[in-house]
């Protein structure tokens, strides 16, 4: 098993396969997109496969492939499906925004893919549009209807954002009251790549937690699962659950067992740290499997108390990059 300086056990891998979106989100980037990465500056896939490995044979058990948006990267399905037989990689897992997910369902389906978190903001086509800048709502709709009716078990990831999807709290509670999917509400978080202004949130866990109590009164807490990075609830007799991700207010440090790659190859041991140490520039010197080991070991000996802790040294170190270029 693998641990950091912390005692905190280290078993789950975000893999971010690109920075490339086809949705413009006005909290992840500007409507003109990122200065976006070339082909040679990203990881390929035998050196995403390689540290994989790696990182399986210290400990690492579950990946989840993030990015930008990872079905924008030509042949990822057959790339996850090499990651399906790395020995020690018990669950792997993805995270889109659906607008090009349902003719991949039924090949997550027969490699084993565990679980589908999909990236939706609101309920409603306007808001949508506005919240995107595309008009892809129907798209998405129609993955997440192919996805419950796969029997893939399903996520929703909504970012509560005030004056522009506050609306669709309660319509996402009353989703999981027919459907079998967990919503998570998450905190907003200062990762906008420069496409606004930051200003401390006032929709933190506690408010929309209150919010949601007041049009279910009867909400039932569950019991979180170990290293959870929601806090979760359910309605009586609902099919689905509600979770609150406290992103901002970073109140699950203690338990994080995740760690982040790059689509550049920068590992992040926590999301708020502005700048990671490049794998792709250290295995393109051309070393070893067991210098790259003791690489991770040394990172992971040296990994941030809590989001805060990360924060003030990126505010030293350089600002917050976009979640795009991070991985979600």
């Amino acid at each position: 098993m693998l641990y950091d300086n912390h005692g905190r056990q280290l078993r789950y891998l975000r893999l971010a396969v690109t920075d490339r979106c086809n949705l413009r989100c006005f909290y992840c980037m500007p409507e003109e997109g990122l200065n976006f990465s070339k082909r040679s500056q990203l990881l390929s896939y035998e050196e995403l496969h390689r540290l994989v490995s790696i990182l399986s044979e210290l400990g690492i058990s579950k990946v989840r492939i993030t990015g930008g948006e990872p079905f924008v990267r030509k042949d990822i399905i057959p790339f996850m499906e090499q990651l399906t037989k790395i020995e020690g990689i018990e669950a792997l897992s993805i995270t889109t925004n659906g607008t090009d997910l349902v003719r991949h369902i039924p090949a997550l389906k027969a490699m084993g893919i565990r679980s589908v978190n999909l990236s939706l903001d609101s309920l409603n086509k306007n808001r949508f549009h506005k919240i995107t800048r595309r008009d892809e709502f129907e798209e998405v709709m129609n993955s997440y209807q192919a996805l419950i009716g796969s029997g893939i078990t399903t996520k929703i990831n909504a970012v509560v954002m005030e004056e522009h999807n506050l609306e669709d709290i309660y319509l996402m509670c009353e989703l999981t009251q027919n459907d079998p999917v967990s919503v998570r509400f998450i905190e907003e978080m200062p990762f906008n790549g420069g496409s606004k202004g930051y200003t401390p949130i006032k929709w933190n866990k506690g408010r929309i937690l209150q919010h949601i109590k007041e049009a279910f009164p009867n909400l039932v807490k569950l019991e979180d699962e170990e290293s959870s990075t929601s806090i979760n609830y359910k309605i009586p007799g609902a099919k689905g659950a509600i979770g609150i991700i406290p992103a901002y207010t970073r109140t699950i440090c203690g338990s994080c067992d995740r760690i982040r790659l790059t689509p550049k190859g920068e590992l992040m041991t926590c999301l708020y740290q502005a700048k990671g140490f490049s794998f792709r520039d250290f295995m393109r010197e051309g070393v070893s499997d067991q210098e790259i080991k003791n690489q991770f070991l040394k990172l992971f000996a040296n990994r941030a108390k809590d989001g805060f802790e990360a924060e003030a040294i990126s505010n030293k170190n350089g600002s917050l990059q976009s979640m795009a270029t991070i991985g979600g």
